[in-house]
């Protein structure tokens, strides 16, 4: 069945309405891999290549989708095709620079693109950015200029200072009271970043019609700094602070929160973004291809017994993605 769609625009708030098709309920995320980090390569010296903190993986399956990786360091060819049979992007925080060579922000600028193309040819694509996702959402769509503020905003959970339009929003247009209770009153937001994107910054690249600010915080030093937004033409969302580590990061002496109320919050953005995973239905190939795809073709390291921030990590050596992609005749 051919799903047709109908774009509308109304100031901040883009709503895409499908007809002729259903609402995919076998989705599937794809979520960029990135550079093994310094301190999981000094834990386990130069044994990976790329790897995903298994928090973003449980992530997107609380909420009803499944997991692919999509490797860094590949042509435009491969993300075109691997966007064309996923429903969905997860861009994962981290610690990576965005200058390495065929490394996230390479990818991520390549994935930007694609993704653009295919919502402009009227099929519902959404990314969702985390962390240092948000910062690359803005990153890509400043065409790469660097706009970053340094800040001191580690450890530090917080509750969110909307913005007097944020209802304005598909992030929170349909959120249920006690969940904007909860994000406006409590400390639930936790935040691990030491750069940040302040409305200053985006006034500086030219994005401040690009992207719809929804919320504000402030650092441990008074800098205010935007904390989450949405792109005001594509379904493309942004969040500075962590909502899978109340539910999946277990580290001590970290301030993550993890009593009812940030699960609570933490299950929203979940669930929010693999809804909107469902709207789109790209597909594999064949059945083989997608379950060859899927993440649980490779195991899962328990980190925190080396003292890793994180508690598991999927973590790729290079030539798992090169059997793969010949597996799949990419």
């Amino acid at each position: 069945m051919i799903a047709l769609w109908t774009i509308l625009l109304t100031g901040f708030v883009f709503t895409v309405v499908k007809t002729g098709g259903e609402s995919n309920d076998r989705p599937i995320v794809g979520i960029l891999t990135q550079e093994i980090d310094y301190n999981l390569n000094k834990k386990y010296p130069n044994q990976y290549h790329s790897y995903i903190a298994a928090s973003y993986v449980k992530f997107v399956e609380g909420a009803g989708a499944r997991p692919v990786p999509i490797w860094i360091g590949e042509n435009d060819s491969y993300y075109e095709d691997i966007l064309n049979k996923v429903n969905g992007v997860l861009w994962p925080g981290g610690s990576t620079y965005f200058f390495q060579r065929e490394g996230y922000a390479d990818a991520g600028t390549t994935i930007y693109r694609i993704a653009k193309e295919i919502n402009e040819r009227g099929e519902y694509f959404p990314i969702f950015g985390i962390c240092l996702g948000f910062e690359l959402l803005t990153y890509v769509a400043a065409n790469r200029v660097e706009h970053r503020t340094s800040c001191s905003s580690s450890n530090q959970p917080l509750p969110l200072e909307f913005t007097d339009d944020f209802r304005e929003s598909n992030l929170f247009k349909d959120a249920p009271p006690n969940v904007l209770r909860i994000l406006s009153e409590e400390n639930v937001t936790a935040n691990y970043h030491h750069f940040c994107v302040t409305k200053k910054d985006l006034h500086r690249v030219n994005l401040s019609d690009e992207f719809h600010v929804l919320s504000l915080n402030r650092d441990k030093k008074g800098l205010e700094f935007i904390s989450s937004l949405e792109h005001t033409q594509y379904p493309f969302y942004g969040l500075q602070f962590h909502p899978e580590k109340n539910l999946y990061e277990w580290v001590t002496g970290k301030n993550i929160p993890h009593g009812i109320d940030a699960t609570i919050v933490s299950q929203y953005f979940a669930n929010f973004f693999v809804n909107e995973v469902r709207k789109n239905s790209h597909e594999f190939r064949t059945k083989q291809e997608e379950e060859q795809s899927l993440i649980y073709n490779y195991p899962v390291t328990y980190t925190a017994l080396k003292n890793s921030t994180f508690q598991q990590c999927y973590m790729f050596k290079k030539s798992d993605r090169n059997d793969l992609l010949i597996e799949n005749n990419v």
